[in-house]
């Protein structure tokens, strides 16, 4: 409390605004990330407050993505700590089945997060040795006071929206993201390009073909496409067991001998160094060698109903989907400049000041779990210690009154 008396005595703490004071952690994002360090900090005891942007938990995979999405790895790589998914569910469960997971994991750990409370800005503030972190929600403004916080938005906050020569200003067809991107039920028929060639391009070409939707996918460059499963088993786990007891570059030669494309760099590696994920097919290679998905090369500009390539081909054109991915926002609210690059990604679990980050090391919901094990074990030590001392100081306090009664 010594800390909160400094920070009131700053002249910037007296606003309007109302101030909280929490005796935890304060965790931005109620995804998988910020439910898994929650879930850890109850088990150890430790108080702590998630604020969420949105309406409800997990908010990128409740709103923004397409009807037909499985877990591309299986359940095992994707479990949160401390609760395995039910038995009944499948070695890849639906979109659906991960949403009630998840709920279920936020109702057994008591986690009840802020919802509709945007983090404006979160600072360190040198006087004080604390976090302020400012939010607004539906005009109303509110500061959470803190000595630790856990940064959990996760590497996909934000949509990416490259820009094209005409897409916006001549093309008349329909553009959306993959985020908007429900169904391919209401494109039967349309003559549909999609841009990007990663798994959720690959699956949205695939759910567009299934539909009967003349379908065209962008591939720029080469890149990994492996077999989800070889002989019944997970490529992953195939990959993951592989890395226990060979070297990384001899994994990637490995699995580059089983890629459909082969580009230079070795798909674990890809992932581990710029954090793009290798391309599980599921089905959409058949599409494309039955030319039910067509591929092209990259986009010279559109015009009215139709797209000029780079190699002189022109296609018409109904619509667009935008498969170009998404990217972190954290820059634009956490005024810090060591812990987190500009792009929004740190180097490791742990900054500075009582800072952390849960979900940004590119290896997935396994990452996100380890992180969340890890910021719990490193907040939950110093938490005990002091709540310790704290105890012992009203102790010693008590006692001194008994002896001058």
């Amino acid at each position: 409390m010594e800390n909160m008396f400094s920070l009131m005595a700053s002249e910037e703490y007296l606003s309007d605004r109302r101030c909280i004071w929490v005796n935890g952690p304060v965790i931005v994002g109620a995804g998988p990330s910020g439910l898994a360090t929650a879930a850890c900090l109850r088990d150890q005891g430790v108080p702590f407050v998630v604020v969420e942007r949105s309406d409800c938990i997990a908010s990128l995979w409740q709103k923004r993505t397409y009807d037909r999405l499985k877990l591309h790895l299986p359940k095992k790589f994707c479990q949160l700590p401390k609760m395995p998914f039910p038995d009944h569910y499948p070695e890849y469960p639906t979109k659906r089945q991960f949403i009630d997971y998840l709920e279920s994991y936020a109702n057994r750990f008591h986690i009840k997060p802020e919802f509709n409370k945007s983090v404006e800005s979160a600072r360190f503030d040198e006087t004080s040795g604390l976090w302020r972190v400012r939010t607004t929600s539906a005009g109303e403004e509110m500061e959470y006071i803190c000595r630790w916080l856990v940064v959990a938005t996760g590497e996909n906050a934000e949509r990416v929206v490259p820009e094209f020569n005409g897409l916006e200003t001549e093309f008349n067809g329909e553009v959306i993201h993959a985020c908007e991107y429900k169904s391919g039920e209401r494109f039967r028929g349309k003559r549909v390009l999609v841009v990007g060639c990663g798994n959720s391009g690959m699956e949205v070409s695939l759910d567009l073909a299934n539909h009967n939707a003349i379908t065209s996918m962008v591939v720029r460059s080469s890149v990994h496409v492996l077999p989800r499963e070889i002989m019944g088993k997970s490529m992953f786990g195939i990959s993951v067991m592989l890395m226990k007891w060979l070297p990384l570059w001899l994994v990637d030669k490995l699995l580059l001998i089983l890629s459909w494309l082969r580009p230079n760099i070795g798909p674990m590696g890809l992932k581990i160094k710029t954090g793009k994920t290798p391309v599980l097919d599921i089905g959409t290679l058949e599409k494309i060698k039955s030319g039910d998905v067509g591929i092209v090369p990259a986009i010279k500009r559109f015009s009215r109903s139709h797209v000029e390539l780079v190699d002189g081909q022109t296609l018409d054109v109904d619509a667009v989907v935008l498969a170009t991915g998404y990217r972190s926002n954290v820059p634009s609210w956490l005024h810090e400049s060591q812990f987190f690059s500009k792009s929004g990604f740190p180097n490791t679990w742990k900054g500075k000041s009582g800072l952390y980050a849960a979900g940004f090391t590119r290896k997935g919901l396994a990452g996100a779990s380890a992180d969340a094990v890890s910021i719990t074990r490193d907040i939950g030590k110093v938490w005990r210690e002091e709540t310790k001392r704290q105890k012992m100081r009203r102790y010693v306090g008590h006692r001194r009154c008994i002896s001058v009664a």
